[in-house]
């Protein structure tokens, strides 16, 4: 009897899947255990395996296809078996065009259009709207369009670069045709499911879709229309515009308007050489002041008559002269949600900090040695990771995340390394951390904080860790506390070594110290056993020899 073979759920976040690659065709014999196809989720591409057997008798979802949970992915059965009843009876609840299409292989593209403008679409039309492209993201950034209004758009071809709260990513199209229309400018952000673009044939009319289209099916999205640009701030096209001093409008791009208020140039006196004049990033960097030295010359002497023309009667108070000046800057993705995380982290658990001082003198000895070994490099911090993941094997409650039923606690350690990009922090993680040897730490930690900084991390690559580890000392900052990166128990706080005076043997001499701060969430680890872990990591950093046993 043939069995249908549904979209798995394989991630806890997961609601859609997208069919990477089919590993098996429609006629295929399948056994149980049989790889049939790689499911991309939203945290990982997993290959998903068949617990049936049987011939495959049809595939619901094409590769490069997304589907919601438990859409119909296949039908297995036995060779030649009838299974008409079975597609029509689980398209009907699983695609929005069963009444006119039979099968679920039949779904065109045109069933990516949102629901709510599904019914009014031209023919041909696909509205695409703004994607989840992580398990925490709820809108996104438009970074860079890659294509313009009127492009043809192939299947596969990267449209936009997409800003969401961890990393900013490219965006494929799964569809083709002309791209007729741009709902989010550059630098705007908007929820997840907002238009995004409009692709389909050339020269469609597609008037009215955008108004009606909307996360409530009404609300209206930003655009690049001649209304748009009247708006706020907050809803500014790529065109910015300033007024000038007799009143008219003066285009800019946003990336010029932040270099010229990073330079403190006044967007009046340069002139744009982009299209209706408008200023561009070259124009910002190619401007001179002494261009704008006449106007500013002429305008001198007015001033001067106003303050001769004021009554002299009493001495006034010299006030210099000066311009109030200030900047406001747009919060980035991952700036609201560090506000938002922190925030939840520091006011719903109880947080308190141990502090221990570490003497490093045979850490840096050892530290030396291990790096005269050709092509290898060791830093300090890779050698505090090493020994957390040792001393969490030995301290496994550190290791645990609170929950309202129960505490877990973590065998497996992963470490998050804190890393400090452009836009504020992120948190790549070292999997299996204990299994690693010194410089294999030091080799993914400055592959993954190289990645970090060009926003080129995977999602994946920032999930699951069990502690944390967070280091300033290269700053210059001898001591700090740290807020925990929830849902972790703990976070480290590790401080830059200092040289200075200590008592050795009842005697001053010079030593070297580092301060290491333990933050911890008091519901799960209680004083003592966070005391207990920063003793064993203290002695593991002291005699650096007892990691490689």
């Amino acid at each position: 009897m043939a069995t249908i073979i549904t979209m798995p759920r394989l991630s806890d976040t997961m609601t859609e899947g997208t069919v990477a690659t089919w590993l098996k065709k429609v006629g295929d014999k399948i056994s149980e255990g049989d790889i049939l196809a790689e499911i991309e989720t939203d945290k990982a591409t997993m290959e998903f395996e068949s617990f049936n057997e049987g011939t495959l008798l049809h595939i619901g979802i094409p590769e490069g296809e997304t589907a919601a949970v438990d859409s119909l992915l296949a039908i297995i059965g036995e060779e030649g078996e009838d299974i008409a009843a079975l597609i029509a009876g689980k398209s009907s609840t699983t695609t929005e065009a069963a009444e006119t299409a039979p099968t679920p292989s039949e779904t065109t593209k045109e069933e990516k259009a949102t629901p709510a403008a599904a019914a009014t679409l031209p023919k041909g039309v696909v509205v695409v709207t703004m994607p989840r492209l992580s398990d925490t993201m709820t809108e996104g950034t438009v970074a860079t369009w890659l294509k313009k209004v009127g492009d043809k758009i192939s299947e596969g071809d990267i449209l936009a670069e997409i800003e969401t709260d961890k990393a900013t990513m490219e965006f494929e199209s799964f569809n083709e045709g002309t791209l007729l229309y741009i709902g989010i400018e550059e630098g705007n952000a908007a929820p997840v499911d907002s238009l995004l673009a409009i692709i389909g044939p050339a020269g469609t009319d597609i008037s009215g879709i955008a108004e009606n289209h909307g996360t409530d099916g009404s609300a209206k999205p930003t655009g690049s229309t001649e209304e748009t640009k009247s708006a706020p701030a907050e809803a500014a096209a790529t065109v910015t515009q300033e007024a000038a001093a007799d009143g008219k409008r003066i285009l800019a791009s946003p990336l010029a308007k932040k270099i010229a208020s990073d330079k403190g140039i006044q967007l009046t006196q340069v002139k744009g050489s982009g299209e209706n004049g408008r200023i561009v990033k070259s124009d910002i960097e190619n401007f001179t002041p002494a261009t704008a030295a006449p106007q500013q010359a002429a305008t001198t002497p007015a001033t001067k008559t106003d303050a001769a023309a004021a009554p002299a009667a009493a001495p006034k108070v010299f006030v210099p002269a000066g311009e109030v000046f200030t900047e406001e800057i747009k919060n980035s993705q991952m700036r609201k949600i560090i506000a938002k995380r922190l925030a939840e982290s520091l006011f719903t658990a109880p947080h308190y900090n141990l502090t221990i001082e570490v003497t490093m003198d045979d850490a840096m000895k050892s530290r030396t040695i291990i790096n005269s070994v050709p092509d290898t490099k060791v830093s300090f911090n890779d050698m505090v990771i090493k020994a957390c993941a040792m001393a969490l094997k030995k301290h496994p409650k550190i290791n645990s995340q609170w929950k309202e039923d129960a505490i877990t606690i973590n065998h497996h350690v992963n470490i998050g390394v804190a890393v400090a990009v452009e836009d504020g922090l992120v948190v790549p993680v070292l999997k299996f951390t204990d299994a690693m040897s010194l410089s294999q730490i030091g080799g993914s930690v400055r592959d993954l904080a190289g990645r970090a900084k060009n926003k080129k991390l995977l999602p994946t690559e920032m999930e699951g860790s069990t502690f944390t580890v967070s280091n300033l000392g290269m700053f210059g900052i001898v001591e700090f506390n740290s807020i925990i990166n929830q849902p972790n128990s703990a976070i480290l706080s590790v401080g830059a070594i200092v040289e200075k005076p200590v008592v050795k043997n009842g005697q001053i001499v010079v030593g070297n110290t580092m301060m290491l701060s333990l933050a911890c969430d008091h519901r799960t680890i209680d004083g003592a056993t966070g005391a207990q872990f920063l003793q064993t990591l203290k002695q593991y950093i002291e005699n650096p020899v007892t990691m490689l046993a």
